[in-house]
């Protein structure tokens, strides 16, 4: 799908697409490339995610990440982008320790080039700058259910909202986070029943990742569905894997080492060569 002459996805167009039963697409992107084949491929929303610790990083977890990081890989993203809402994660610790400090940090973002921020949880602090944000003309997503930048505090990777009681607790904090001026609300590792339950409930529409098939749109980590994470990192039960990236990337390189090994590359057809004239010249001259 060519990006030509498309209008670009708005704030707005999130909320028509709800109101419309059209499924919201999103995918992640870090770097300038992958961000362009998404664009062009005709999706949505791109989150440049604090997900890019654990992709392109080599850290354990999100907590790692810093703004600098997430400004370097914002620029990438959004400089590749004609169509698709770029978002970009606040990372931890950015945004929770004043409402000045939250402005300029995600000031920052929107200036290299996002259209919006997105915030994990809904304490009354959180919800306070998130009203802040948007009545400084901020556009932000909320992210419900398991918030990756809380790990240490939730203890582990566990599904959220597996009981009535927790999904109206769920439901809660869904509904003050709209309340505040989210256009939008992630829900991670929910059961699908009770995202099902929040999505129809809320005006603002939501993003399943490991949520199931009611949420408004899906998102999943790009490096996920293309086979491309390294050994060291499972793959979560809700990611399907569309291509094996890895193994041609593996294939390529071990293929390129042992041409290179063997002496068979580069041959003539990528070498640059002397006409037969300047050949024989030097061939003629006598090295002292």
């Amino acid at each position: 799908m060519s990006n030509t002459n498309i209008k670009p996805v708005t704030v707005k167009t999130f909320q028509k697409m709800k109101e419309n039963n059209e499924k919201i697409s999103m995918l992640t992107a870090y770097d300038f490339p992958t961000a362009k084949y998404i664009d062009e491929a005709g999706i949505d929303s791109i989150l440049v995610g604090d997900s890019v610790g654990m992709t392109v990083l080599g850290y354990d977890s999100t907590i790692n990440v810093t703004l600098d990081d997430m400004l370097t890989f914002t620029k990438a993203v959004t400089r590749a982008v004609k169509r698709a809402l770029v978002i970009a994660d606040m990372p931890f610790m950015t945004y929770h320790v004043s409402k000045e400090r939250t402005i300029i940090n995600a000031g920052k973002l929107i200036q290299a080039g996002a259209k919006a921020v997105k915030l994990e949880g809904a304490s009354d602090f959180i919800l306070d700058e998130v009203n802040h944000l948007v009545n400084s003309g901020i556009n932000v997503v909320g992210h419900l259910g398991f918030t990756p930048q809380y790990i240490n505090t939730i203890g582990g990777y566990f599904i959220q909202g597996k009981s009535y009681e927790n999904t109206i607790k769920l439901f809660e904090s869904a509904k003050k986070l709209q309340e505040s001026g989210v256009f939008a609300i992630v829900l991670e590792m929910v059961p699908e029943e009770s995202a099902k339950y929040i999505s129809e409930n809320l005006s603002v529409p939501t993003i399943g990742i490991g949520a199931g098939k009611y949420c408004d749109g899906q998102v999943l980590v790009i490096d996920d569905i293309l086979g491309k994470k390294t050994d060291n990192f499972h793959l979560p039960k809700f990611v399907k894997q569309y291509a094996n990236i890895k193994e041609v990337m593996k294939n390529a390189i071990e293929q390129y080492s042992k041409e290179v090994k063997e002496g068979s590359f580069p041959s003539l057809e990528y070498t640059f060569n002397l006409t037969k004239e300047e050949r024989d010249k030097l061939n003629d001259c006598i090295v002292k």
